[in-house]
């Protein structure tokens, strides 16, 4: 018994409607997103690290969503990841900066080093992050200056 051309091709196309459907990201943004991080970090006297540069980004969904901006350093074997707070996002493009302490990390110092930047989507379930998406990210290697 044989299936009929038209209705094997409209099987292949409902499976793939299906799949396009159930594998796109829950509350996923279509929108401009952007997040650029500096050549160039400071360290502190005091033992923090801070890293700075410029987003853009507009509202995202609908359903709760927050943007929010997270800031990393590598260097060597020793990775510091620290949050950067809320992103604004009306279209514009906004500065950013973020600083971690290297209380835990001290073998972060002045030198080359890998920064990243990114701008992450977290959609809630009542008071809980139900998911987090990053729709932008930077990573570039910079030098960390010692301020005095």
């Amino acid at each position: 018994m044989g299936i009929h051309g038209t209705r094997m091709a409209l099987a292949a196309l409902s499976t793939l409607a299906a799949t396009a459907v159930f594998t796109a990201p829950a509350g996923a943004t279509s929108f401009d997103q952007g997040i650029s991080v500096q050549p160039y970090g400071h360290i502190s006297e005091d033992g923090k690290v801070t890293l700075s540069g410029k987003y853009h980004c507009t509202n995202p969904s609908p359903m709760g969503a927050k943007l929010q901006i997270a800031a990393a350093v590598v260097q060597g074997g020793t990775r510091l990841a620290f949050g950067g707070g809320e992103a604004e996002c009306d279209g514009q493009e906004h500065e950013w900066e973020a600083t971690g302490s290297l209380k835990f990390t001290p073998a972060v110092h002045p030198g080359p080093a890998l920064a990243e930047a990114q701008l992450n989507e977290i959609h809630f379930s009542g008071l809980m992050p139900r998911s987090i998406d990053t729709v932008a990210e930077d990573r570039q290697e910079i030098r960390l200056i010692a301020h005095h």
